[in-house]
């Protein structure tokens, strides 16, 4: 990236119980002693796994998974603060910008090796290593000769993070990083072993037998493609006495109806609701609604279809789509219609408290108007030279998926000329598909790892790793590094930035907002202290229990 301070930090929720002293935490006395006699969970997901190694991951799934089997210097507690993990001691300088830590001795790898500081070496260095082609590898920008080494034009050694003996670590940062510590606690930040990396080379991280684990619990049964899962406790971790299930089995159900069917079985102690599911059971207690600052959009692909260049061709497709329609009558689940890119609970103005979506929101970029979409629609083919549009519409196939490209295919194809086929594909191959640009349209999901704008305005940035549509804007860039380093220490500036920055997405229509999406879910009574955070990875199970 070009700006050093596109940090957008993974907000990882989780629940640090105890000290870790390795003795039984107040969970017990809470619940009164009572717990199950089989402490094992059953977990459903919409989608099947995609990687384990950090430096690879760019989906929630794969993220989750790794924040319950690793862990970082901090993890976040239930109000997401962070908390000290693997590092013992933390001081930071007085200009912000020098971290030394002092880790916990004695902390293992499930293959018995010691937790050293040259694995948090060893890892942010892979990260930022173009070897790797890490998508996420511009988190670390703030970090010391990171933005030249991941341009090739520095080693990967130059890094600023150095190991001063075995438990003694020190960071670097190229400016003072106000959320730091919380972007710490995110996965990509974890250490990883070395030795397994190099042992196993570009197999590792693919399968569970290709890795080891710091965390909580131990990836098993998963061989890179298959729809099940476990997490089993990990009897070596250092803080092991406050993590009580024994197993976590995680399922893929892509039907809902399947899901709900397991749970009703008693085969699985949670599932994921849609449509009518939402309506038939949101009385119940197992009832949870959900509503994570994650959205779905629609885009579309500059590079494949050269029609896409045009501003009235993108309006003309906007305007078409009845976004409270596709929420209401299709999803039925919860879901918001989309005011913008940037969706609700990401951000306040630091000065009037007004919510980030509601200051930035531009109506003509969200609204539905099929008679004002044929017009524009009509400018753009005399602008192209064109009279009709053949297009596809990628997606994954999950039953969700699936009724929200039916959907826009329907209402698409009611502007003049335009024809829409629909192609659906395992959740995995989709993202290799949207990440090699291989697609002409394609419904993206983005759920953010850190409550702040920016963690949605950056991936639209020129150079960004994940804008593969082709949308680029000068102007835009230039209000990002204005927001992010001109005005970095002064928030009401900074802010004003950022919401001209999204006013500008919105009105060129760079990106097509449909929803910000809704996850609810039914979750049995007698699993207790699932934390969630909906403004990064989601489910922390560290000190989850099953009650009697």
């Amino acid at each position: 990236m070009k700006k050093s301070n596109i940090l957008a930090i993974g907000a990882t929720v989780l629940l640090l119980a105890g000290c870790g002293n390795g003795k039984s935490s107040d969970v017990s006395k809470k619940a009164g002693g009572k717990y199950a006699a089989k402490q094992e969970l059953n977990w459903t997901e919409s989608n099947t796994l995609a990687t384990a190694d950090l430096s690879k991951a760019t989906d929630t799934l794969s993220f989750n998974v790794l924040m319950n089997t690793q862990e970082g210097l901090y993890r976040l507690d239930k109000n997401g603060t962070p908390q000290l993990a693997l590092a013992k001691k933390a001081n930071v300088s007085k200009d912000g910008k020098t971290y030394n830590f002092e880790l916990r001795k004695g902390v293992k790898w499930s293959n018995g090796e010691d937790v050293t500081a040259k694995d948090f070496v060893y890892s942010w260095r892979r990260t930022v290593d173009p070897k790797t082609t890490s998508q996420d590898a511009f988190y670390l920008n703030q970090v010391e000769n990171a933005n030249e080494i991941i341009a090739n034009k520095k080693d990967p050694k130059e890094l600023g993070i150095t190991a001063n003996g075995k438990y003694k670590l020190t960071v670097k940062l190229t400016k003072a990083v106000p959320y730091f510590k919380q972007l710490l606690a995110w996965p990509l930040f974890y250490p990883v072993n070395q030795t397994t990396v190099e042992k196993y080379g570009k197999l590792y991280g693919t399968q569970a037998k290709y890795s080891v684990y710091n965390g909580p619990y131990v990836l098993t049964g998963w061989n890179g493609t298959n729809k099940s899962w476990t997490l089993v406790k990990n009897k070596r971790y250092w803080d092991k006495g406050n993590v009580h299930l024994d197993k976590i089995h995680e399922l893929v159900t892509e039907s809902t109806t399947t899901g709900y069917n397991l749970y009703q079985a008693k085969k699985a102690d949670e599932t994921l609701l849609s449509g009518q599911q939402v309506k038939n059971l949101k009385s119940s207690p197992a009832f949870v609604k959900r509503l994570p600052t994650a959205t779905a959009r629609l885009d579309l692909n500059q590079n494949k279809v050269p029609e896409f260049k045009n501003k009235n061709i993108r309006r003309a497709l906007s305007l078409a789509i009845d976004r409270k329609e596709l929420t209401d009558n299709v999803l039925q689940d919860g879901s918001m219609p989309s005011k913008g890119f940037v969706p609700y609970g990401i951000g306040k103005d630091p000065v009037s408290k007004k919510n980030f979506a509601d200051q930035a929101y531009v109506k003509e970029a969200v609204e539905f108007n099929l008679k004002k979409a044929k017009k524009y629609l009509e400018k753009g083919y005399k602008e192209t030279g064109t009279s009709k549009l053949d297009l596809n519409i990628l997606t994954s196939d999950t039953d969700t998926s699936k009724q929200t490209a039916e959907f826009l295919q329907s209402k698409l194809e009611a502007l003049p000329g335009v024809k829409i086929s629909v192609t659906c594909v395992p959740f995995v191959q989709m993202l290799a598909k949207q990440k090699n640009s291989d697609y002409q349209i394609t419904v993206k999901t983005w759920q953010s790892v850190f409550a702040d704008p920016i963690n949605f305005l950056d991936i639209w940035e020129s150079d960004a790793s994940y804008n593969n549509s082709g949308w680029k804007n000068a102007e835009f860039d230039k209000l990002l590094d204005e927001a992010e380093n001109t005005y970095a220490n002064q928030p009401a500036k900074r802010w004003e930035k950022l919401v001209k920055a999204e006013e500008l997405l919105a009105k060129d229509q760079g990106t097509i907002p449909l929803y910000q999406q809704a996850k609810s879910q039914l979750l049995r009574e007698n699993v207790k202290n699932v934390v969630y955070n909906p403004a990064g990875v989601p489910y922390d199970w560290k000190t989850v229990y099953i009650a009697k």
